[in-house]
């Protein structure tokens, strides 16, 4: 189940990045919020960190919690930090990387 949520995640993680013709629906813009775009690839991704938050063991659920809530702030545009929102995808992904290899 883990290792479904992990390439889930990789692969919007790669689709968010790249520009590829044939995903174009994905950045299609839902609803804005404090002046920030949601994208439907901004929801995706969202459910997929919840459904990754609820397989984690606990030391490492908690960590990926905090990571999701800095998540959500700087896509909503409360953290200003160019790239952070990748960034906190990315220590996700080597989280449930991490927990994998552990069991």
């Amino acid at each position: 189940m883990l290792t479904a949520i992990l390439v889930i995640l990789i692969l919007l993680f790669i689709t968010g990045n790249l520009n590829l013709s044939g995903l174009s629906f994905l950045d299609v813009v839902l609803f804005s919020i404090n002046g920030q775009a949601i994208t439907l690839l901004n929801l995706l991704v969202f459910g997929v960190i919840l459904s990754a938050l609820g397989v984690l063991p606990s030391p490492l659920r908690e960590i990926g919690g905090v990571l999701f809530v800095l998540w959500i702030l700087s896509i909503l545009g409360f953290l200003a930090i160019a790239g952070l929102s990748n960034l906190l995808i990315l220590a996700i992904i080597i989280g449930i990387v991490f927990s994998i290899f552990n069991h």
